[in-house]
């Protein structure tokens, strides 16, 4: 009965979303009109909290059609969006300029496209609220609060990085906004969100220290290809299990690295995970910041009341290669063309104008306060000093006499003989 009641909760949750999609959903959930069952598969017979509201997977690629009634919002909300995504897009423009100039290093892998699911989500977080990322984080930072200029001197490998210039653009993190990283290895930050997450419901439970809004809530982002990994499915049970205040965000665009979302894995469908492990599993168009919006705000309140995890797929697709090592020469024209005509920032811009939020002049001077915004960072970071030398071995040893510390007391790094030989540091 426990069970039943909690999926029951959970169906009214996913009721409103139902509506908007046009699904067919009544609570409980059996499965949804818009996630067929594939031809020879059995369905066992329990309550479902799984709901599809839109997919190009399950549609053949073709794009669902905009839902007649949109969340509403107002100007300040909408502009407050566009801002956000056009900061991440210009960004990214501007990174991709200096990985090919030189002032970047390794590998560096774009948002392009994807800016409805960080904006969509991020900006309805509360500062004490927590994400975590992965190697694709500059825009999660972006969307989080932390400066363009902080970001792009980590970039630059520069001292006034937010990670002082230890962490590049893989690593991106911040103290005081909560962002606790973006991670390099496939799923490696999810444990670490479920574990901010665990944090948040012990400081609220055990020592009373949440804000009276309810739960600090965490975000966790990653992507089609880490659900496949152990670390997915060990903590959306955990989460489950202690009901803790965390979304799983799966940025689903279709291509793991070179490796289709279709081939990889025996069930597409993401969100149908969720209901396995007794929570909600929520699908949703990543290209749309307002449905992206509209099921995060859901989510996000959710967890904060202390009803437990959501797995949350947002069906993307990124515009550009893996990475700017990427020649992006297995995806075909036609798809990216498919998806290029979907643009999010091109979307919201038109229903902005339509609904008569903003015109297009107004649109135009944000447009021109971001690309001084990133001119600006770009300035900052080729001005800021490299990091010290003694800077080197800190965080690596816990106790480094003997490693990098010499006879004399001083980290041997700042012994030029030290890095003789090796890649100018």
């Amino acid at each position: 009965m426990a069970a039943a009641s909690s999926f029951t909760a959970a169906a009214k949750f996913l009721a409103p979303v139902a509506a908007r999609s046009g699904g067919d959903y009544k609570a409980p959930l059996p499965l949804p009109a818009s996630a067929s069952v594939r031809p020879g598969r059995k369905t066992a017979p329990r309550l479902r909290t799984a709901l599809a509201v839109s997919s190009d997977v399950l549609s053949g690629n073709k794009a669902a059609p905009a839902a007649a009634a949109r969340s509403a919002v107002t100007r300040e909300e909408a502009l407050e969006l566009y801002e956000d995504m056009v900061l991440g897009r210009i960004f990214e423009d501007m990174c991709a300029q200096m990985y090919y100039r030189g002032k970047m290093f390794g590998f560096v892998h774009l948002y392009n496209g994807q800016e409805a699911v960080s904006t969509g989500f991020i900006k309805l977080l509360n500062q004490a609220d927590c994400v975590v990322s992965t190697y694709r984080d500059h825009v999660h930072a972006l969307s989080k609060g932390v400066p363009a200029r902080s970001v792009m001197a980590e970039l630059f490998g520069k001292a006034t990085g937010c990670c002082r210039g230890q962490g590049g653009s893989m690593h991106m993190f911040s103290e005081p906004h909560n962002l606790l990283g973006g991670f390099a290895f496939i799923g490696e930050g999810i444990p670490v969100a479920t574990g901010a997450a665990f944090a948040a419901k012990y400081r609220h439970e055990v020592l009373k220290q949440s804000s009276p809004d309810g739960l600090d809530v965490t975000l966790a982002f990653f992507g089609d290809g880490t659900c496949n990994n152990g670390q997915f499915f060990e903590c959306l049970n955990m989460a489950q299990l202690w009901k803790l205040p965390i979304v799983f965000v799966v940025e689903n665009n279709l291509w793991a690295i070179g490796m289709s979302h279709l081939r990889a894995t025996s069930d597409p469908e993401i969100y149908k995970k969720g209901p396995a492990f007794g929570m909600p599993g929520v699908h949703v168009d990543g290209m749309d910041v307002l449905k992206v919006r509209e099921v995060a705000k859901e989510a996000i309140e959710r967890a904060r009341r202390g009803e437990g995890p959501t797995l949350v797929e947002c069906e993307t697709y990124r515009f550009r290669g893996h990475s700017l090592a990427d020649p992006d020469e297995l995806r075909k024209p036609d798809e990216k063309s498919h998806y290029a005509a979907r643009d999010p920032i091109t979307a919201l811009k038109k229903y902005i104008i339509e609904q008569n939020l903003a015109t297009e002049s107004e649109l135009k001077s944000i447009e021109k306060k971001i690309d001084d915004v990133v001119e600006e960072a770009v300035e900052f970071a080729d001005a800021s000093p490299l990091p010290p030398r003694s800077q080197l071995l800190e965080n690596v040893f816990s106790d480094p006499k003997g490693f990098g510390i010499g006879p004399d007391g001083k980290y041997r790094c700042e012994d030029p003989l030290f890095t003789q030989g090796t890649a100018q540091v």
